[in-house]
């Protein structure tokens, strides 16, 4: 009985890769006949694990099914959930914190003790710090508008914006970012005839999803440069443009997301647009990126609020002699 069921823990392994299996490979595998996998095959059924038969050929898939049921992982897996787990207690997606916190128990209960240990050690070691909690967001949010994402159905919403006051949207959503402490929505406003990003508390949808539509053509090459480039320029008071004096490729692991849009002109050279509240954040994050610049446009103030930071930077040189 004993070795049944390590031959069935062993097979289930072997399905959750998400593989299509040969009969005769999982018996090699198993050691065992062809007719001892049909009938281990059968046992995971009865356990509620949807193993699917193959069309043409002997062999099984794990698929999945209307019910959960117990999962296999390895220890780096258990590992990883667990922190997974305990990170999303703490997250901003509001009315998961209750059920990620049972999960967590449920599997604690389960870990080996070796495990568990690994668990708690780096859970008593690590301190979440400099981090301001984020506003929270619905789930039930998030899955509504990741389920208009997928199905590439209209999305209409409510949405408060903190310069225009409130409005109903209509949109062709793209994608859901998390970046920072917020969520933010990547989609086509129909209304406006363009492209915009929506921080997602912000926003209250409105069932039902409207009609299907067909993706458009995002005007960066992927979701993450648009975001980047919305968040840096257009969404801040004070907006700048510096050319900088190294190539793009150089300079793009210095300039985070959020802080500013790279754009390529040519190897030695490179545009960084920039947006932040006060002309003071924008002469550190300009200076940050450790190059040589020329300022090409920003507010009035700015080349003055240069001036008097390399001054400072120059001061401090001459009374160290």
């Amino acid at each position: 009985m004993l070795e049944t069921s390590a031959r069935l823990l062993k097979l289930l392994s072997l399905l959750q890769t998400h593989r299509d299996w040969p009969g005769a490979e999982l018996a090699e595998r198993l050691g065992v006949t062809t007719r001892t996998v049909r009938r281990d095959v059968e046992r995971l059924r009865e356990l509620g694990y949807p193993v699917h038969a193959l069309q043409g050929t002997p062999g099984y898939r794990l698929g999945a099914g209307a019910s959960l049921p117990p999962l296999l992982l390895d220890d780096d897996e258990a590992v990883a959930v667990a922190v997974g787990l305990r990170t999303a207690t703490g997250s901003s997606v509001s009315g998961i914190e209750e059920t990620a916190l049972r999960a967590l128990t449920k599997l604690e209960q389960v870990l080996p003790s070796r495990l568990r240990h690994r668990v708690n050690t780096l859970q008593s070691a690590t301190v979440r710090a400099g981090v301001a909690p984020g506003p929270k967001i619905s789930a039930d949010t998030l899955m509504t508008i990741a389920d208009a994402c997928r199905r590439q159905e209209c999305l209409r919403f409510d949405y408060i914006s903190p310069r225009g006051g409130a409005s109903r949207r209509t949109t062709e959503p793209h994608s859901l970012v998390n970046f920072g402490r917020h969520w933010y929505l990547v989609a086509f406003d129909t209304g406006r005839d363009d492209w915009r990003t929506f921080r997602v508390d912000r926003l209250t949808p409105k069932p039902p999803a409207g009609p299907r539509f067909t993706p458009r053509e995002l005007p960066y090459d992927d979701v993450a440069t648009y975001l980047a480039h919305q968040l840096s320029a257009r969404g801040w008071p004070c907006q700048a443009t510096v050319t900088l004096h190294e190539s793009a490729d150089a300079v793009t692991d210095r300039v985070w997301p959020g802080m500013g849009a790279i754009e390529a002109v040519d190897e030695h050279s490179c545009l960084l647009h920039l947006g932040a509240e006060t002309t003071t954040d924008l002469v550190w994050m300009i200076t940050s990126v450790q190059t040589d610049f020329t300022l090409v446009s920003g507010p009035p103030d700015l080349a003055g609020a240069l001036r008097r930071q390399a001054g400072r930077c120059l001061s401090a040189i001459d009374q160290t002699g």
